[in-house]
């Protein structure tokens, strides 16, 4: 599957959103193929992370996020399962999962009920271990601070807010991956 062909589905226009878009996604996956090729222990599919990887923030032009170009209607939170559907429909169930389970360090139904976010009551937790190596890289890369990476810090201070059972799989993560 060519990932590029699935954006320009939803994204058909060259303007600043998919310019975001684009340059986002292409520092998560370098970032999640670099983390990969450093482990070839874990047996990884790299060519799985590529496609999963760039198509992870798919759902983001039906979210309202002005600062970031998106005129959409529903809240940020909610475009990780907003891309899954997109990216589900198109025939790519495993990459939806990507997209699903990668907002903050995941989110467990425990986290969506307790803090009552707008998303379906269901886990969106990553499982696989490239559902956890992309999760991971995302947290490195903001959309308003293109192509600057975060520091471990900031990533780990980012994940906070989602609630402390992101933190932990954050802090496993950097064990296992860095």
């Amino acid at each position: 599957m060519n990932p590029l062909t699935l954006i320009d589905k939803f994204y058909p226009e060259e303007n600043e959103l998919k310019r975001i878009l684009l340059v986002h996604s292409r520092s998560v996956t370098d970032k999640a193929l670099a983390l990969a090729k450093k482990h070839p222990e874990l047996d990884l599919d790299l060519t799985f992370i590529e496609e999963a990887a760039m198509l992870h923030d798919i759902g983001i032009f039906l979210t309202d996020a002005p600062d970031i170009q998106c005129f959409g209607t529903h809240p940020y939170i909610c475009h990780g399962y907003l891309g899954a559907d997109l990216v589900r429909k198109d025939g790519f169930p495993r990459h939806a999962l990507v997209c699903e389970r990668h907002t903050g360090a995941g989110l467990s139904l425990q986290d969506i009920e307790e803090q009552g976010l707008p998303v379906p009551h269901r886990d969106m937790v990553p499982v696989s271990l490239e559902e956890e190596i992309i999760c991971f890289a995302d947290k490195f890369f903001s959309k308003t601070k293109l192509d600057k990476e975060k520091s471990i810090e900031k990533a780990r201070k980012s994940v906070e807010k989602h609630g402390g059972n992101g933190v932990q799989r954050f802090d496993r993560w950097c064990e296992l991956f860095l």
